[in-house]
């Protein structure tokens, strides 16, 4: 039935290029011909199972019955009593009362299961083989399955490495390693280009198990993506001497982190920056030049929302409580930094403070931030701004 040079062959290339355990692959053909034979020779009911030789190609099947105790089964001229009745129909093709069994096996206990030899077959019909390629199929789908969520279930909040594989709808197809994980449009840094072929990093937000497959769902533009980047940059976060307070970030444009150190001989800023700012200048070159302005976070909302609107000078900011609104007073040169490009960078200030910020010039002109934003919870995978968890106080 098989050719055994082929076949084994092709369980060590699965093996290698897909990680699928060989003894898996085993027990697949071994379910196969087991259900190709019951198909074809057994009796209704019959429980069958084979033990594959893949070196000699020599198959043994079996017939399996399982001990009971008279107690436990309903006869075949007996009725269920009612609805609670656990007993379970009897069947001699897969049953055998306990005191049989001990004629057979004396230490044989109630609950074991004993094998039976069959009469060996290699002709099968077309539906039983059939069904045993489906069978085959269907345990290395599995298995494959396995292994893909062994390998990435645990890298989940991370970053990956891969290739483009293919672009398609918008959505970016990324090879990994035995699998493939996918960048949908709208987790994509907004123009960014990519080739087939080429090699690219992305956060891992989603790893999902679904009866077609493994589906890895990726960003580019989620928040933590910018915070795992920094931690590879800075040994500081990674010891947890500095930590990423609040991220807001508008993909490929601008983003602001707010950090604080829990190490008074650490500067936190200075840690992200970098000597010469080689480390924050690597992460947006990762970016693709987004530019980042990186901020000590504070306790004291007049102080902590004064930093968030960097690079403008505040003079002072007003506070409402009530309304988690804040006015901050600026001088008319600076009016225009501070509300930024488009209201960007009093936009971002608002998300990564979580209060509603206006500006105000000496003049008195008032101009008002767009809309109102609060640092948004990180479970939204596309979200342009996010609270970054610590062990400590949340931005509110």
């Amino acid at each position: 039935m098989f050719d055994l040079k082929v076949m084994n062959s092709v369980i060590d290339q699965l093996e290698e290029e897909r990680g699928i355990p060989r003894a898996k692959m085993l027990e697949a053909i071994e379910t196969a011909l087991a259900t190709a034979y019951k198909k074809e020779y057994g009796k209704r009911g019959q429980i069958v199972r084979a033990t594959f030789d893949p070196s000699s190609g020599k198959t043994d099947f079996f017939q399996v019955k399982k001990v009971v105790e008279p107690s436990e089964v309903i006869l075949e001229d007996e009725e269920k009593v009612d609805e609670l009745d656990e007993r379970i129909r009897y069947n001699p093709e897969h049953h055998l009362f306990v005191e049989d069994a001990r004629r057979i096996k004396r230490d044989v206990q109630v609950g074991d299961e004993l094998t039976f030899p069959l009469e060996g077959k290699n002709d099968y019909g077309r539906i039983a083989a059939q069904t045993a390629k489906q069978v085959i199929i269907q345990k290395i789908r599995e298995a494959e399955k396995a292994s893909v969520l062994q390998d990435f279930g645990g890298k989940q909040g991370e970053i990956v490495s891969g290739t483009v594989q293919r672009i398609e709808r918008g959505n970016i197809f990324v090879e990994l390693d035995r699998t493939t994980g996918i960048i949908p449009h709208d987790e994509q840094i907004p123009g960014e280009r990519y080739r087939q072929g080429e090699r690219i990093r992305a956060y891992l937000y989603s790893v999902e198990e679904t009866p077609r497959g493994v589906f890895l769902r990726l960003s580019r533009s989620h928040p933590r993506f910018l915070a795992k980047l920094f931690e590879m940059e800075a040994p500081e976060l990674v010891s947890g001497s500095v930590q990423i307070k609040a991220i807001a970030r508008e993909a490929g444009s601008r983003s602001k982190i707010a950090v604080a150190s829990f190490d008074p001989h650490i500067d936190p800023v200075g840690s992200l920056v970098g000597q010469r700012g080689v480390r924050v200048s690597t992460v947006m070159s990762e970016l693709g030049g987004e530019k980042i302005d990186i901020i000590e976070w504070s306790e004291n909302p007049r102080e902590f929302i004064e930093d968030a609107l960097s690079p403008a000078k505040v003079l002072s900011v007003e506070i409402d409580e009530a309304e988690r609104k804040a006015t901050a007073q600026v001088t008319e040169d600076q009016q225009s930094l501070a509300i930024g490009k488009g209201g960007q960078n009093v936009r971002l200030a608002a998300k990564l403070t979580g209060w509603r910020i206006d500006i105000r010039s000496m003049q008195g002109d008032s101009v008002a931030q767009e809309g109102e934003a609060a640092a948004p919870e990180e479970s939204a995978p596309s979200d342009t701004a996010a609270t970054v968890e610590t062990s400590g106080e949340e931005t509110a």
